[in-house]
C-alpha cells in the first residue's frame, strides 16, 4: 500500500490537533513494516524531519489556497505518485480523490456551539464538511461523543466511523527531577503554588466562567493561577478581559504557548488543572495531567467526562459556583487529591500513541 498523508495544517498554532498529527505520524513511521508512506507537504520549511526514515517520501506541494490545495493540488499527487489511501490527521479531503479516503473528525464543536465559530469556518462547516463526511471511506473519531455527534449532526453512517483514541507521549509519564522543575520555575516566573489552565482561549472553553470561579477562591487562597496558551482575540477578546473585571489580574500569569518538551513539568508544578469546558471532544490536557500526577478538575460532560471517568473532580460548567467549589476542594481536601492523582496515573496508562497509531494503521489497510 502507498499511503498519503495531508500535512498543510502543520503551520497552525500548538494545541491538540498538531500535537495529534505530529505524534501519529510519527508513530506510524515507527510502527509501519511493509507499506510506502507519502508526506504531502504545503510549506517548504515543515519538509527535511522525515526525509530519511525509511519508506517515507516527502513531496512539496507549495502555492494555492486551502481549498485549491485540498482539491486541486492533492488529487494530482495522488496520481503521480500512485497512492492507494489518503489520510488527512484533520479535517478535510478532496473530493474526487482517485483512491480510497479518510480524516479525522477531532469533535464537533462547531456544531454543538455554532456561535462560538467565525462566520467564514462556520459556511465551510455546513457546505464542505458534510460532503467530506460523505465522501470518506472511513472517519476516525477521537471520542464516543465525537461518534455520536458524527451520526447526530452529520447522519454518518455507523460502520464507517471508527473510534480510536489519542495517545500520550512517554514524557508525560516520567517524573522530572528538583533541578529540572526548579529550571522551569525560573524560565516562566511561576510562583510557588498555582492551578493550571493548559490551553486555546476560546468560546467552548468557558473561560469567563472558570476566572468568575478562580477570583471566588484562588487570590483568597494565595494560589495563582496560570494560563498556559494561545487564544483567538476575534472569538476571545470580551473574555480575555475578564481577569481584568473581576480585579484579579495580578494573579493571573499568562507564560503563553509552552512547547511539549517543558510541558510535563509545568504539570507537576501545579496544584491542579482546571479545565471546565462546555465542549470538548477529549481534552488533551486531561490525559497529560493524569499523567503528570496533576489533580484535575473539569466539566461532567461530553469527552472530558469520557476521557477523565472517575479520575478528575467533575463539575457543573454552567454554574460558576460549582467550579469555584471544585475549585476550593481541590486544593484543600486532601483526600480527594490523593485519590485522583492514583486514579489519573493507573487511567492514563491505557492512552499510547503506539497503540492508536497501530489501530489506525489497521483501519487504512482494511480499505
Amino acid at each position: 500500500m502507498r499511503l498519503g498523508i495531508m500535512l498543510r495544517h502543520f503551520d497552525q498554532h500548538e494545541g491538540g490537533v498538531k500535537v495529534y498529527t505530529r505524534e501519529v505520524v510519527r508513530s506510524l513511521i515507527e510502527i509501519n513494516r511493509r507499506h510506502e508512506i507519502v508526506l504531502l507537504f504545503r510549506n517548504r520549511q515543515r519538509t527535511g524531519v522525515y526525509e530519511n526514515a525509511p519508506g517515507v517520501e516527502e513531496v512539496l506541494l507549495e502555492g494555492g489556497s486551502i481549498l485549491y490545495w485540498d482539491q486541486v493540488k492533492v488529487p494530482k499527487a495522488v496520481r503521480r505518485f500512485g497512492i492507494d489511501v489518503l489520510f488527512n490527521p484533520k479535517y478535510s479531503i478532496p473530493l474526487r480523490a482517485p483512491c480510497k479516503t479518510s480524516w479525522v473528525c477531532h469533535g464537533l464543536d462547531w456544531y454543538a456551539m455554532p456561535q462560538a465559530s467565525p462566520l467564514l469556518d462556520r459556511l465551510s462547516h455546513r457546505f464542505l464538511v458534510p460532503r467530506y463526511v460523505a465522501k470518506a471511506d472511513a472517519l476516525i473519531s477521537v471520542s464516543e461523543v465525537t461518534t455520536q455527534h458524527l451520526q447526530k449532526y452529520l447522519q454518518a453512517p455507523r460502520e464507517r466511523i471508527h473510534t480510536i483514541y489519542s495517545g500520550l507521549s512517554d514524557a508525560f509519564r516520567q517524573r522530572s527531577t528538583p533541578q529540572q522543575l526548579e529550571q522551569i520555575r525560573q524560565r516562566f516566573s511561576l510562583p510557588p503554588r498555582f492551578v493550571l489552565y493548559c490551553g486555546a482561549v476560546y468560546p467552548p472553553k468557558n473561560f469567563t466562567r472558570l476566572i468568575q470561579a478562580y477570583a471566588k477562591v484562588g487570590p483568597a487562597q494565595g494560589v495563582p493561577l496560570v494560563i498556559a496558551g494561545g487564544s483567538n482575540r476575534y472569538l476571545s477578546e470580551h473574555e480575555l478581559d475578564e481577569p481584568k473585571r473581576q480585579h484579579i489580574s495580578d494573579w493571573v500569569r499568562w507564560p503563553g504557548w509552552i512547547e511539549n518538551k517543558d510541558l510535563p513539568a509545568l504539570y507537576q508544578l501545579a496544584e491542579g488543572l482546571l479545565l471546565p469546558s462546555l465542549y470538548e471532544s477529549v481534552g488533551m490536557p486531561i490525559m497529560e495531567a493524569m499523567a503528570c500526577g496533576c489533580p484535575v478538575l473539569t466539566s461532567d460532560r461530553f469527552g472530558t467526562k469520557e476521557i477523565a471517568g472517575d479520575a478528575a473532580l467533575l463539575v457543573n460548567p454552567d454554574s460558576v459556583d460549582a467550579i469555584a467549589a471544585g475549585i476550593d476542594r481541590l486544593l484543600n481536601d486532601k483526600e480527594l487529591r490523593a485519590s485522583n492523582v492514583a486514579a489519573g496515573l493507573e487511567r492514563a496508562k491505557r492512552f499510547t500513541w503506539t497503540h492508536t497509531a497501530s489501530e489506525l494503521l489497521g483501519v487504512l489497510e482494511s480499505l
